[in-house]
């Protein structure tokens, strides 16, 4: 069975993303077609907007192309932190996913392409002045980026596989499915790395090489991903690069879980494609709860000034960055006895050296609630909280500066995510974030607004 989840001179022209979009469905028309068992193909009619143009997407799917497309709008209105008022930022994201072996018979591979463009003046940025964020989908400078651009090739069957190419780790790295409605950021990369020189996350990715080891079962993993220690060009902040600058360093980062659940479902994909499931994959997530426990390391091979240590010379310390990480998720209950209908919990501790970052410890605490009423299965309710702890040497470079401090910045926020379509999402939201900036004066921010997500 296919694994699924998921003139010259113009062409040369092109700038590359386009080019590497244009090669792939060019083999699609060109390759001749694989004989293979027939799958079902996602549900498009009833899961996407546009629906499934006239048979045409699940004939490029049972071929081996997915194509895909989100938008997505936050507005959320700010009351305290740094100024009161109103913003909205917006995040558009193109998918393709090529099943290689449907394509070029190639076994066990998968191709994947995400461009994302974000825009919008930045809430935080502009209003609440939070040192971990108040949206997922806000980003430093409005931007049209290669995301994804990589290849997967499985061995054994699946059970072991390397992927090279540009890759955000936040794609596998230290996620929890549970936390994923919320729309704060730290709920996705731990605050105290994403405050780091540039980890390669959202929107932000790194050429690497991930390798990933599954046990027979399916039920443990282990992972581990090399990456270019400086994503893009710093230089160019709007545009996609691939490039080795010298004083880059590498960035390594590694994880180990348990997924007991997961046991025996050896139809799930092995790759971080985010595409819509199939039919079969649609009941399992239906049906099946959450577990999942695991413990994750990083570090930076390249060292960066320490922010209060010096030397004899009065010259700043040079330091290496690295951290570590422990979660776990599980579904402790359904409700009503019906399928999709559950209550999962979820927590993570993550924890830096703190040289040079604002914060060096962050707690998630949570709990998102699927189904909550017999009449609105799809919907998911989330309530969740997290601290980032700040670092002791920035409290202390703070106070020499005249500033006092809080211990931490803490926020709450209570989400409902409703389906009003299958491909249709609103999603009201409220924060409210204490001592945001670490500043012991700042007042608190209280944030209201809404999520709107359209799956095309």
């Amino acid at each position: 069975m296919t694994r699924v989840d998921a003139g010259d001179t113009a062409f040369l022209k092109m700038p590359s993303r386009k080019r590497l979009l244009a090669g792939i469905v060019l083999l699609a028309a060109l390759a001749p077609p694989v004989l293979a068992a027939p799958e079902a193909a996602p549900d498009y009619a009833s899961l996407t907007l546009t629906g499934d143009w006239n048979g045409a997407r699940s004939e490029l799917w049972q071929r081996g192309l997915a194509f895909e497309a989100g938008l997505k709008f936050d507005s959320l209105r700010n009351r305290g932190g740094t100024a009161n008022g109103s913003q909205t930022v917006s995040h558009l994201e193109l998918k393709l996913r090529a099943d290689l072996e449907k394509l070029l018979g190639w076994s066990d591979a998968v191709a994947y392409v995400n461009t994302d463009t974000d825009g919008g003046a930045g809430i935080n940025a502009r209003r609440s002045g939070s040192l971990m964020g108040v949206s997922n989908i806000e980003v430093p400078v409005p931007t049209t980026r290669l995301f994804h651009a990589w290849l997967q090739k499985g061995f054994l069957d699946s059970r072991f596989s390397i992927l090279a190419g540009l890759y955000p780790i936040d794609s596998e790295f230290f996620t929890m499915d549970s936390a994923a409605t919320l729309l704060h950021p730290a709920y996705g990369t731990p605050a105290d790395l994403a405050l780091t020189s540039s980890p390669s996350v959202f929107n932000n990715a790194a050429f690497g090489i991930r390798a990933k080891w599954l046990a027979e079962n399916r039920d443990w993993y282990a992972m581990g991903a090399l990456m270019d220690g400086m994503p893009n060009d710093p230089a160019r902040p709007k545009a996609t690069a691939i490039r080795f600058g010298r004083g880059d360093g590498a960035f390594v980062i590694g994880e180990i879980g348990w997924m007991p659940l997961e046991f025996g479902h050896l139809f799930e994909p092995v790759d971080p494609a985010q595409v819509r499931q199939t039919p079969g994959l649609v009941a399992h997530e239906k049906y099946g709860g959450l577990s999942k426990y695991a413990i994750g390391f990083w570090r930076y091979g390249n060292r960066v000034p320490d922010q209060l240590d010096i030397d004899a010379d009065g010259t700043a310390l040079q330091r290496r960055s690295q951290g570590a990480y422990v979660l776990a998720e599980r579904t402790l209950f359904s409700l009503g006895g019906d399928a999709g209908r559950d209550v999962t919990a979820f927590g993570r501790y993550a924890f830096s050296s703190g040289h040079s970052t604002a914060i060096d410890r962050m707690w998630n605490l949570g709990v998102r609630v699927r189904g909550p009423f017999a009449g609105r299965v799809d919907d998911s309710v989330a309530v969740g909280w997290t601290r980032g702890r700040l670092a002791p040497k920035w409290r202390a470079l703070q106070a020499a500066a005249g500033t006092d401090t809080a211990a931490a910045e803490d926020a709450v926020e209570i989400t409902w995510r409703v389906a009003i379509r299958q491909w249709f999402q609103l999603q009201p939201s409220l924060q409210h974030v204490r001592h945001p900036g670490g500043t012991a004066a700042a007042r608190h921010a209280t944030l209201i607004g809404a999520r709107v997500e359209l799956t095309l």
